[in-house]
């Protein structure tokens, strides 16, 4: 499915990054490049997997990315997928937020996601093919009681992504842009969680379960395939009946 596409994908070193590089390698993809932070849970994930590059990177830092993305042009010409996944949470009750908590999610989430997108869309766009897709959330759509940091940047992902999805079509590219928004799904943010939390959770899910990283994979993975050509601007929830 992936044959031949260059691939893009933050926060890879772990959870659905992981499970999304993985599917793409899996689908045959002719290279995947994997970014995070945590360099040593990047190595010990990829560094033996041919077709998979590691890569140690803040995506806060613009020039850093701006330099990667102009190696990656510079190999192959051309970035085929691009996948914003990488995100953090330092969650708080409004008047117990800090400012240093609401600034970092702000610039993770939200500056971090238009930091690559704005260095790899121009290429899709002259290449006038590719397809973007950008992890929102059920909270950035409906909210959370003590989140509202995580929710600002997960609503505000929406709002980039559908402007994008007119901003880089417009000339006839076919460059599409859409959003992912998970509900409660199992990867080690949740992990600590405390049990009663998880129930309760697991409870007003009508499929009674937690979300899988493989469950949000699919999801990644039609959106970035040919398969979804034809569908751009859109937010695809995959939280088991969560948010109805």
């Amino acid at each position: 499915m992936f044959q031949n596409k260059i691939c893009i994908v933050t926060g890879a070193a772990q959870g659905i990054g992981k499970a999304v590089v993985e599917r793409f390698y899996s689908q045959g993809a002719e290279m995947v490049y994997a970014l995070d932070m945590n360099d040593k849970a990047l190595m010990e994930a990829y560094s033996h997997i041919e077709r998979v590059v590691p890569v140690t990177i803040n995506i806060c830092d613009r020039a850093a990315i701006a330099e990667l993305v102009a190696s990656i042009q510079a190999q192959f010409g051309r970035v085929d997928v691009l996948v914003n996944n990488a995100g953090v949470t330092r969650d708080a009750l409004i008047d117990k937020m800090t400012e240093a908590d609401w600034d970092l999610v702000i610039d993770v989430n939200l500056k971090g996601v238009f930091n690559v997108t704005q260095a790899v869309a121009p290429l899709m766009m002259e290449n006038n093919y590719g397809s973007i897709v950008t992890m929102s959330s059920v909270v950035g759509t409906d909210g959370n009681i003590g989140q509202s940091n995580y929710a600002a940047t997960k609503g505000g992902v929406i709002a980039m992504s559908k402007s994008w999805a007119k901003e880089f079509a417009r000339k006839g590219a076919q460059v599409r842009s859409n959003c992912v928004a998970p509900g409660f799904i199992e990867t080690p943010m949740t992990a600590d969680l405390p049990e009663k939390v998880l129930n309760m959770m697991k409870e007003k899910t009508p499929l009674g379960r937690m979300g899988t990283t493989e469950d949000i994979a699919n999801g990644v993975e039609f959106l970035a395939s040919d398969k979804s050509s034809f569908i751009t601007g859109q937010v695809l929830k995959i939280d088991g009946g969560l948010v109805l």
